[in-house]
């Protein structure tokens, strides 16, 4: 079936080389993964024509382009380079590639300036931000302008997750990197809970009210949300920043009007479910993932997510899905 790939990754051959000489993402070990993967539109496109995928919306993975906490210029010179870089491929390719660009995050006002560099210049459809940045979340105060900048523009927010980092203090010296279970690379289960964070953050710190003009997108099926969003409601007043709290009802509304959820990873024959407790199939598109997820494992992904959707939903929903909420999403033109 024809789809349109939301949640898909470009490695630009500067920004890997930069970050294996830089001794950054642990020597090419992002996350506890294997390797940074190469990357090449020829192979990307090769990819999209296996699994007929018309549109591929890049962005960059873990661990962004922000990668050593406190040296700002270096994050605006490494945002700006993987942003032109995804610029001209997909100025290259146009009809195959559009792009979400980075931003230096924490680094408010170099997040400030690219936000209008990237969409008056380069083209870009929206952002990719990690779900943590150096251990500071979305709904964090200190962000504020950032997502009242993005909403201003009325853009999308794609949230991608990341190693979780915790901030002991307002020192960048102070940040730990959190490995619960060592060896297990973090994008297995540690990619969920931070997803679950951010999305928390989101929503709790009244962002997602407070910003109406953006469109947000949550990875991997809504992470480990659904089955705990009545709990994080019902408790909601206790997390700082939060007022009053928010209700299960309350969230449910904006996640059905303001959200979209990829389903890229695993999301048959389980996770799915608890998902669409919380929104219909309106609100889901399509991810691969690649290329960190490797060409045949993301075909094989395609397959069952496939059959799984007919047997749920039927085929033409399965085809909004794959296709038309994507649309929706980026704005492009039904043919």
């Amino acid at each position: 079936m024809e789809r349109i790939d939301v949640h898909t990754h470009c490695v630009p051959p500067s920004y890997r080389e930069y970050c294996l000489q830089n001794d950054f993402a642990g020597r090419g070990h992002p996350d506890g993964m294997p390797a940074i993967p190469e990357w090449s539109p020829g192979a990307h496109i090769e990819l999209m024509d296996q699994l007929k995928i018309k549109k591929s919306v890049l962005s960059m993975s873990s661990p962004g382009t922000h990668l050593t906490p406190g040296n700002d210029e270096e994050g605006r010179s490494v945002t700006r380079r993987a942003n032109i870089d995804m610029s001209k491929i997909c100025a290259d390719h146009p009809a195959h590639f559009l792009f979400f660009a980075s931003l230096p995050l924490p680094d408010v006002e170099g997040s400030l300036a690219e936000i209008d560099y990237a969409l008056d210049h380069l083209g870009a459809v929206g952002f990719q931000i990690l779900t943590n940045s150096h251990g500071i979340y979305p709904g964090d105060q200190r962000l504020t302008r950032v997502f009242d900048k993005l909403s201003e523009r009325k853009t999308i927010a794609f949230f991608h997750p990341t190693t979780c980092l915790i901030r002991h203090g307002d020192d960048d010296d102070s940040i730990e990197k959190v490995t619960p279970l060592p060896g297990a690379p973090a994008p297995i289960m540690e990619f969920m809970f931070d997803s679950t964070r951010a999305l928390t953050s989101l929503l709790t710190s009244g962002t997602v009210d407070r910003c109406p003009g953006i469109k947000f997108v949550v990875c991997h099926c809504g992470a480990t949300f659904p089955p705990i969003m009545e709990r994080i409601a019902a408790f909601s007043s206790m997390i700082p920043g939060s007022g009053d709290g928010i209700s299960a009802e309350k969230i449910k509304q904006l996640l059905q009007t303001r959200f979209y959820f990829d389903l890229a990873g695993v999301p048959f024959p389980d996770q799915i479910h608890g998902l669409l407790r919380l929104v219909d199939s309106s609100r889901l598109v399509y991810g691969s993932d690649y290329s960190y997820t490797p060409a045949a494992l993301a075909g094989s992904l395609a397959k069952k997510l496939d059959d799984g959707l007919q047997d749920l939903l039927g085929v033409e929903t399965t085809k909004q899905i794959l296709v038309s909420n994507a649309q929706e999403l980026l704005g492009i033109t039904r043919k």
